[in-house]
């Protein structure tokens, strides 16, 4: 008697488990990417033209509030949180070494987490959609983590910014 509850004998026992192997690994596939959506709701935000205006990029907030979008450093990929409470560009050192950028000097960084040695940098260029951005300081951070970059006033300075309804308006000032 086979007890329907009990994965067969033999060569079906592998198609039993391949069958749940395929099953669990497309539950992880669909759920990963709704959790990057979640993380990351900009994953490639185009330029938003107004008129004869410049570019302007429009970002929705994360689950958690935050604006975080796709871009590039020096036309490298790159993932973006928006950080209105630091002064520069902040870059993990993991990914400061993939992209080889120069440190210009040490400098002693407050985080949320106390003070962080770390180095000058500079970025030749910072895209984000159409905007894009030339010679921005940075700052290289040995333990932040993941590879988010956070964009920081050295950047933001340079644009104008309208925050409504859960999204956040990045524009080039004209003129």
């Amino acid at each position: 008697m086979n007890d329907q509850s009990t994965p067969p004998d033999g060569p079906a026992r592998g198609m039993y488990f391949a069958a749940w192997i395929g099953a669990l690994a497309l539950l992880s596939w669909l759920f990963g990417g709704l959790l990057n959506e979640r993380f990351n709701p900009n994953g490639d935000p185009g330029p938003v033209w107004q008129g004869d205006g410049p570019a302007q990029v429009v970002l929705d907030a994360n689950a958690a509030g935050h604006y975080v979008v796709d871009g590039a450093i020096n036309r490298q990929p790159a993932t973006f949180l928006v950080d209105t409470g630091a002064t520069d560009v902040a870059v993990p050192a993991s990914l400061a070494d993939s992209l080889r950028l120069p440190r210009l000097g040490g400098v002693l960084s407050q985080t949320a987490n106390g003070a962080v040695a770390g180095w000058r940098s500079r970025l030749d260029q910072v895209r984000i959609g159409g905007i894009v951005l030339r010679d921005v300081p940075a700052t290289v951070l040995p333990d932040m983590g993941d590879s988010t970059v956070l964009l920081g006033m050295s950047a933001l300075k340079h644009l104008e910014l309208v925050q409504r309804d859960r999204q956040l308006t990045l524009r080039v000032p004209a003129g």
